[in-house]
């Protein structure tokens, strides 16, 4: 994944912070601060990203991320795992383009294991 430094935004960390101290059970508060931290702080990202997985297993914006960022973490099994969930879920919840998008970053990863 090709991802471009971005330094972290601490005042949109903060007020993403309370938000969740606000709504703990609010999915979308943890995926906003784990999208923050994916360019700069990656690992601190996929922390936030397990806790959806965990807590939110509903929450189909995880799936991509998650998968992306495990394979950048050479956890490929994890990762292609992460992304077929995902793409169960996006046929279960009838969404087409994550579907799409799970699809295409599944096959950037099995098209990179084919070509090692």
């Amino acid at each position: 994944m090709n991802i471009s430094k971005k330094k972290v935004n601490n005042t949109r960390i903060t007020i993403l912070k309370q938000y969740l101290e606000d709504e703990p059970n609010e999915p979308f508060n943890l995926y906003a601060i784990a999208t923050e931290y994916i360019h700069e702080e990656p690992h601190t990202a996929m922390e936030y990203f397990e806790q959806l997985l965990e807590k939110h297993p509903d929450y189909l914006g995880t799936y991509y991320h998650a998968g992306k960022l495990y394979y950048d973490f050479n956890q490929v099994e994890k990762a292609k795992l992460v992304l077929g969930k995902g793409i169960e879920l996006a046929l279960q919840q009838k969404q087409n383009k994550a579907l799409g998008e799970l699809h295409n970053a599944l096959n950037e990863i099995l098209d990179d294991l084919d070509s090692e």
